[in-house]
């Protein structure tokens, strides 16, 4: 096995990680903001803005993501309103078809992960809550939004995690993030194995520093439910 070029091949790997994070943090962030408005929409009671949401859910999550990147890549510079508005400027750039693309998928996910979240909250809970006299708001504030996302968030953390991965479609719009350059490793060295070997660890790395981040935060969640030691309680 060749460490030098190993090295190198990892050096330049490197440097395309600001990207894939980039595409990550801005797909989660603005996805998540979607997904809250997608599951109030799904749960309001509403008929037509049910309906709307359960549309929206199903046609991203029952169409592969590859598709749905490349509509929005190739599909939104044909139609004239969108072409010559102020938006062009902004939906030509590669980079910004990729966050959108990637965030209206995993909003479709996330907007179930969280109405699964928002069933698992007890009735008697909210029952209680307004027993006290809080509004609405301060209820969903203090009582339903962190139940429910402490509930939802093993399934919301393979969630994210599935996304980190999902940015490697991302080159496939002339994006180069890590897959992105590793392809273009590939086609000047011929030398498959090596390169997508460094590109597999950087993933494998960045998957776990989630995964730890991700179980920290459930651990924090749900400090409530630890046993109190015997010592403690002696």
């Amino acid at each position: 096995m060749d460490i030098a070029f190993l090295a190198s091949t990892m050096v330049t790997l490197l440097k395309a990680v600001p990207t894939t994070l980039i595409l990550f943090f801005l797909s989660i962030f603005f996805g998540g903001l979607l997904a809250l408005v997608i599951v109030t929409m799904r749960v309001s009671g509403n008929p037509i803005l049910s309906g709307f949401a359960k549309g929206y859910i199903f046609v991203f999550r029952g169409s592969p993501l590859l598709i749905q990147m490349f509509l929005v890549f190739y599909g939104l510079g044909q139609f004239g309103f969108i072409r010559y508005s102020f938006l062009w400027p902004f939906l030509r750039e590669p980079m910004v078809c990729a966050i959108l693309s990637l965030a209206l998928c995993t909003a479709g996910y996330s907007a179930e992960i969280f109405r699964g979240g928002i069933r698992a909250v007890s009735p008697k809970e909210i029952e209680a809550a307004r027993a006290i006299g809080m509004s609405g708001f301060l209820m969903v504030r203090r009582i339903l939004a962190p139940i429910a996302f402490r509930h939802a968030l093993p399934a919301y953390s393979t969630e994210i995690v599935l996304m980190m991965k999902s940015t490697a479609l991302a080159s496939l719009v002339t994006v180069w993030e890590v897959t992105g350059v590793a392809q273009r490793l590939i086609s000047q060295t011929y030398r498959t194995m090596e390169v997508f070997l460094c590109a597999a660890i950087i993933y494998l790395v960045l998957n776990f520093i989630i995964l730890q981040a991700m179980s920290l935060l459930e651990y924090w969640l749900s400090r409530h439910r630890r046993a109190i030691p015997p010592a403690l309680k002696a």
